[in-house]
């Protein structure tokens, strides 16, 4: 069904490819990361470190950002972030070193941390109000897109072409993508910014703050793993760029379908439910994990648990959050995303970490203890909800 069949105006095509070249480049380090080892001279874990790097940057930046670019015009300040995401992933792509492509990269993901939120604060003054959750949805779509296509495409180029093609891919679909968004989007769109008072509402509500830390606790348990995932797949079961990219493309199949059914059945079960079912699939897999070493279709298939809940537990907390105090939406969701950052920051720091003293085979191990702690904070902060809530 197209947007605007439904009345929905045709600037939400564009916020959702925009989300989806993002998600791509967020991706795109993960699905490249042998070649960039291979090609850089530089081993897995410091390698990895690009990943910790701009994660930190957008877990920080999300809503440091939102602060200053409040005044922005956002058809400007979505199209602009766009084309300095191609700019700075070019230069990646012609990066001569390790030490020269770090700090480029850093760079280079200012944009997440700005496209994606703003693009989410837009929506609410692009449509009305009956139109407003479809049409986040709608724009979100991007990056669950980005999971199914935009990180194996990434993969299957580094392993054909090597990983400068496919960060070249990366930075042509930015500057596309950025023209787009300057075309369809409207002039005069300047959402309000987040006040004090709404930071200060939101960190101190205990029960908010409880559920953002599974958000953190969940990226931290996953990016161990994941962030390596292309290593593990070659050192362990010996697959190439092929074998990686299909893996790749059959977690984001299952990804997009777990999401597809949180999104379905999310307001019959309660998003906490929600939640601690989908943290309960991730762990579930990487309880397993050691069973798929037997070989490609063997890891295939313990992977399929961890897919089903990795986009849709994002997507339930997300739901979370905002149910718990709608009117402090705009705050919770950009902390929400930094702790999602944040998460995957220590994730792959410990897991750089753990390679470099040969604990390859053991990243699913301190994964699986992570998500556990996940499913117990998530189950306190559902208590501390319903006390805050009986005592109103």
């Amino acid at each position: 069904m197209k947007p605007h069949d439904q009345g929905l105006p045709r600037s939400l095509w564009a916020l959702m490819v925009g989300n989806f070249v993002i998600g791509t480049g967020v991706m795109v380090v993960p699905g490249t990361l042998n070649d960039i080892s291979v090609s850089l001279g530089v081993s897995i874990p410091q390698a990895g470190q690009l990943i910790t790097a701009a994660a930190i940057l957008m877990g920080v930046g999300a809503p440091v950002f939102a602060g200053l670019v409040a005044g922005w015009d956002r058809r400007r300040l979505l199209a602009l972030s766009l084309v300095w995401y191609g700019v700075l992933t070019a230069a990646c792509a012609w990066a001569p070193h390790y030490e020269v492509l770090l700090p480029l990269r850093v760079l280079a993901v200012v944009s997440p941390a700005i496209f994606t939120p703003q693009a989410a604060a837009s929506v609410g003054l692009l449509v009305g109000p009956a139109q407003r959750g479809r049409a986040i949805t709608f724009v979100f779509l991007g990056w669950s897109v980005a999971s199914v296509m935009g990180m194996p495409l990434a993969a299957w180029i580094s392993g054909e072409l090597g990983w400068r093609w496919a960060f070249g891919l990366v930075a042509l679909m930015s500057f596309l993508s950025g023209a787009w968004v300057w075309r369809e989007m409207p002039d005069g769109i300047r959402p309000a910014a987040l006040s004090r008072a709404s930071w200060g509402r939101t960190l101190g509500s205990g029960s908010l703050m409880v559920a953002v830390a599974v958000t953190l606790l969940s990226a931290f348990g996953q990016f161990t793993l994941f962030a390596y995932f292309a290593p593990y797949v070659a050192q362990v079961i010996g697959g190439g760029g092929t074998a990686l990219s299909l893996m790749l493309l059959w977690f984001g199949v299952f990804g997009l379908v777990g999401n597809v059914a949180v999104t379905r059945y999310i307001d019959r079960i309660g998003a906490a439910n929600a939640v601690l079912i989908t943290l309960g699939c991730m762990a579930l897999s990487l309880l397993l994990w050691p069973l798929g070493r037997h070989g490609f279709w063997a890891q295939a298939f313990v992977v399929i648990p961890w897919a089903l809940g990795c986009f849709s537990s994002n997507s339930a907390q997300q739901a979370r959050v905002v149910h718990m105090s709608p009117e402090l939406a705009s705050a919770t969701v950009a902390l929400n995303s930094s702790a999602i950052y944040g998460g995957q920051a220590l994730g792959a720091a410990l897991g750089g970490v753990m390679i470099a003293q040969g604990g390859m085979l053991r990243l699913h191990e301190v994964g699986f203890v992570v998500l556990l702690a996940a499913m117990a904070v998530s189950v306190w902060a559902a208590r501390l909800q319903k006390r805050s809530w009986g005592s109103k």
